[in-house]
């Protein structure tokens, strides 16, 4: 009954931004950890970043300071500001949560986790 849900992909050209946000559907207490990874045609997933519930961030070296992560645990949301796009950013960009479930905090089973990945949105870089 959970799922995430991605949204924002789209065409553009080299040098344009574009945001990408993905939404927890069901129910689900907070987020232990929201993370974005990408896959292009021929290619194995990369990741592109990841974020803690704590606010710990780490970045794929492609990044460069062109993109951010960020989280919103109050809204069971994650988003990913892609600035400055290059043509190599093109891919089907996945967002997956490592989440604690209500019934697992109600339990107690603070230690569990239920990973949980979207269905992808494309995002295609082109002049």
């Amino acid at each position: 009954q959970v799922q995430l849900v991605e949204s924002g992909g789209g065409s553009v050209r080299p040098g344009e931004s574009l945001g990408l946000s993905c939404v927890v559907l069901g129910s689900t207490f907070t987020f232990k950890s929201l993370g974005w990874y990408r896959q292009a045609p021929g290619r194995q997933r990369e990741l592109v970043a990841t974020i803690t519930y704590s606010g710990s961030i780490q970045y794929g070296d492609f990044v460069k300071g062109r993109f951010t992560i960020s989280g919103d645990n109050a809204k069971n949301s994650g988003y990913l500001q892609m600035n400055s796009l290059k043509p190599e950013d093109t891919a089907v960009y996945y967002c997956t949560a490592d989440i604690l479930t209500d019934d697992d905090y109600v339990h107690g089973r603070i230690d569990e986790s239920t990973i949980i990945w979207g269905q992808g949105t494309q995002v295609t870089v082109s002049s």
